[in-house]
């Protein structure tokens, strides 16, 4: 069994399912892959289920009935990966926007350099977004100074989705207690991971825009993030020492 399962979750992906599947399995570094799809009419599962004839006990498949949201989904993720024995717990769009590739830069930053958190960022070292309109790449920028702001955050990319959690890290936050699904999920999850003492590495990657397939972006997931920060900034944390000795 692999060290390390990266957390792919799926709704109308049938353009790119077989194809990212088959990408991150042929990295020289063996992950397994869990794909969480929230009832895709498109038939993305039923590929899933024919590629786990070819990838027995490696890849993975939980369905759900409807669209639950990104956090819940990555939420159900990190406890079935918690229930097995795995130490690294990846998150990644299936839309190649994020490059299979880097996940072998993710995994070195957790197992090589001692970080607890490796994140996948657009704007550690400038601005490295490819094909998204400028409007979308200036509202994602700014989102996260912003919230660098409101959070006294050291983080660049404090939205980005593709990132590598020691398993310590899953098993410390009350995962339970995650309050939003959209992009303030991934806002909360590395705020709560740095109140809690974890150490968090960027690695500054290239975001490609999907070019199969359809967006789930919106208004009101981005809007969550926004606001949600506020909430945030006035939750209460444990000291990392006292959830370990809880």
């Amino acid at each position: 069994m692999s060290d390390s399962v990266v957390i792919i979750p799926t709704y109308n992906e049938k353009e790119n399912a077989e194809d990212i599947v088959r990408a991150v399995f042929g990295l020289d570094h063996e992950f397994d892959i869990l794909i969480i799809d929230d009832g895709s009419p498109d038939g993305t599962a039923s590929i899933i289920r024919r590629l786990q004839e070819e990838y027995e006990g490696r890849l993975h498949l939980i369905e759900r009935q409807g669209k639950l949201g990104l956090g819940t989904a990555y939420i159900t993720g990190f406890k079935w990966a918690l229930e097995r024995s795995y130490e690294y717990v990846f998150e990644m769009d299936a839309d190649f926007s994020h490059n299979p590739q880097d996940l072998m830069r993710l995994y070195a930053a957790c197992h090589d350099e001692g970080a607890d958190l490796s994140i996948g960022s657009r704007y550690v070292s400038g601005v490295n977004v490819v094909n998204w309109p400028m409007s979308r790449v200036l509202m994602s920028y700014f989102a996260s100074k912003y919230v660098r702001f409101v959070l006294g955050l050291n983080i660049s990319d404090t939205t980005a989705g593709f990132k590598c959690y020691r398993r310590s890290v899953l098993e410390a936050i009350d995962l339970d207690g995650i309050q939003f699904k959209g992009y303030a999920f991934q806002i909360e999850m590395k705020y709560t991971a740095f109140r809690l003492g974890f150490k968090i590495k960027e690695v500054p990657i290239i975001f490609i825009n999907r070019t199969k397939g359809v967006s789930k972006m919106s208004g009101g997931i981005f809007s969550e993030a926004l606001f949600g920060v506020i909430r945030l900034r006035l939750k209460k944390f444990p000291s990392k020492k006292a959830k370990q000795e809880a």
